[in-house]
């Protein structure tokens, strides 16, 4: 079977990644520091505002692959959400950036409110972003390699908030954090505007459910619940992004005042996610081979244990902590297209089981885990802090609160990283399996009239 996609469909596509993962990255690698030593929250309110909100909107995923499945526009199910919430999701994203002079509860009440909404606006513009995925092709190793163009993007996007984001935060605060953390995110927020156009013009959807198929919203939920792939996957997702969110938060904290220099933090990165692009760069041609389960396993159990040697690492050598760092974000970086294919592959299960097809509803679901993963991950790391007697604002630590922060970019971390590795174990769709339904599915697709615009 060959479905082949052109480069410029890939890359145009992936740019959409790339806007996204300007704000997702922030959330990821800067929002509790940006809450408790630039905007004047304390860790444990940031930490419930992390839980409260991130499972509180995880739940409008579900909500939005139904609307999404359901959406039909000349330019398909998927692709006009892009369009239609390219310029909402920049202006949410830099506002949710910006520290107010107001009084210390309105500022609460701003937090919670930017907060609230950056997360709806994100879920609105990503599940449908997320579904395209399932609908551009059926082959199994092209949707691999979409899903490796939209990481490297991603990735990149990473990359630039965690090497340059603090540099650019001082350039253009010049010594005012809360200026500069919000002329950074207008700048990037404008760029994701203009990434999220070239997304939608460059993409097309080409699978459509049988023209037969019934809208039930119960009997897609049904079909989920029943189908197998899904429950593995939402759980692997669910530690998986837990696994990110704690590691993400602490190593600014952890360069800050467990290692004693800031400016070390951007070389952290920069060589981390250079060796994260490698290793996304590599999976395509590695999952082809062995297959996505095992590479998805093997990746999370390596970036767990060189997670976990942050611990044995003294402060002071940053060789050392550079190395482990290289190789876990190489290890990690074999994962990141395959999550985002497997939720295809998994749709695709569904479809060759029940005669259905939900794409955005799958998609939704595994996304919602996601969500709920980086609540809890963000909330986790915040209570942490608290329980170890973090200080917000302060220009020290007590060693007992430097202790909680190693453990949680260590232990804590890699034990999550462990228990997505732990679930993949009883995911069923190997790659022999998965080549067996694409071609099953795709004679039975044989009668459906192609999308063309």
């Amino acid at each position: 079977m060959t479905e082949k996609l052109s480069f410029a469909e890939k890359f145009g596509y992936s740019l959409g990644d790339m806007a996204a993962n300007f704000v997702f990255q922030a959330m990821l690698a800067l929002q509790l520091d940006f809450y408790t030593h630039t905007f004047g929250l304390t860790a444990a309110q940031a930490g419930t505002l992390f839980l409260v909100v991130g499972l509180g909107v995880a739940c409008l995923n579900p909500v939005m692959g139904v609307i999404a499945d359901r959406t039909s526009t000349k330019w398909g199910k998927f692709r006009p959400w892009l369009l239609w919430t390219a310029l909402p999701f920049g202006v949410i994203g830099v506002l949710t950036f910006t520290t107010p002079n107001i009084s210390p509860a309105s500022k609460i009440i701003y937090a919670w409110t930017t907060y609230i909404l950056l997360r709806v606006i994100y879920t609105v513009n990503n599940v449908p972003y997320a579904s395209l995925t399932a609908v551009m092709t059926s082959d199994p190793d092209e949707r691999t390699s979409i899903s490796s163009y939209r990481q490297i993007a991603a990735n990149s996007a990473g990359f630039i908030i965690a090497s340059l984001a603090i540099p650019m935060v001082k350039f253009f605060g010049h010594g005012d954090d809360a200026r500069g953390y919000q002329y950074t995110m207008g700048l990037l927020s404008t760029v994701s505007i203009i990434f999220f156009v070239i997304a939608f013009l460059t993409t097309k959807e080409r699978i459509q459910p049988d023209p037969q198929q019934k809208s039930s919203l119960t009997q897609d939920l049904s079909d989920l619940f029943k189908n197998r792939p899904w429950v593995v996957l939402f759980l692997a997702t669910l530690f998986y992004f837990t696994a990110i969110l704690v590691r993400g938060n602490v190593m600014l904290p952890y360069f800050r005042y467990v290692v004693g220099n800031v400016d070390l933090y951007a070389w952290f990165n920069g060589f981390g996610l250079a060796s994260l692009l490698v290793g996304v760069a590599c999976s395509t041609a590695v999952s082809v081979r062995v297959g996505k389960r095992q590479l998805f396993m093997a990746s999370m159990i390596l970036a767990g244990v060189f997670n976990m040697l942050l611990l044995v690492l003294p402060p002071s050598g940053m060789v050392a902590i550079i190395g482990a760092e290289v190789l876990r974000q190489f290890s990690f970086g074999l994962s990141g297209p395959i999550l985002w294919a497997m939720m295809g592959d998994v749709a695709d299960y569904g479809e060759w089981k029940t005669g259905r097809r939900a794409s955005g509803t799958v998609t939704a679901a595994v996304v919602f885990a996601l969500w709920a993963g980086i609540a809890l991950g963000g909330a986790i790391a915040g209570w942490l802090f608290s329980l170890y007697g973090f200080v917000s604002g302060a220009e020290v630590q007590t060693p007992h609160a430097q202790s909680g922060i190693l453990l949680t970019a260590s232990v804590y971390a890699g034990l999550a990283f462990f228990a997505a590795a732990t679930c993949l174990f009883f995911y069923p769709i190997s790659r022999e399996v998965n080549q067996k339904i694409a071609n099953e599915l795709a004679e039975r697709r044989k009668g459906f009239a192609p999308r063309t615009s």
